[in-house]
């Protein structure tokens, strides 16, 4: 009988951080640096609570300002709803 007793998850990779290159997150990258599946990504988005989205030609973008904008709306979000 084998057991997985004191064998580590392996834990995935982020990918870079955009300050330290191209500035934008991909929508995969936006998922992966905020843990979150691109499924939740997408449904978010359809209730108007996702990050600003920028058009660059046919790819989606998302700026590191419009990210952080994000987060600090999510907290302040999740801030009121524990207050209330």
């Amino acid at each position: 009988m084998t057991t997985t007793r004191g064998k580590k998850k392996k834990q995935r990779e982020l990918p870079p951080r955009p300050e330290t290159g191209a500035g934008a997150y991909t929508i995969k990258e936006f998922c992966a640096a905020h843990r979150l599946s691109e499924a939740m990504y997408f449904k978010l988005k359809t209730q108007n609570l996702g990050p600003r989205e920028m058009a660059i030609g046919r790819r989606v973008a998302i700026s590191i300002e419009a990210a952080a904008d994000w987060r600090r709306q999510r907290e302040q979000t999740a801030t009121e709803a524990t207050a209330a």
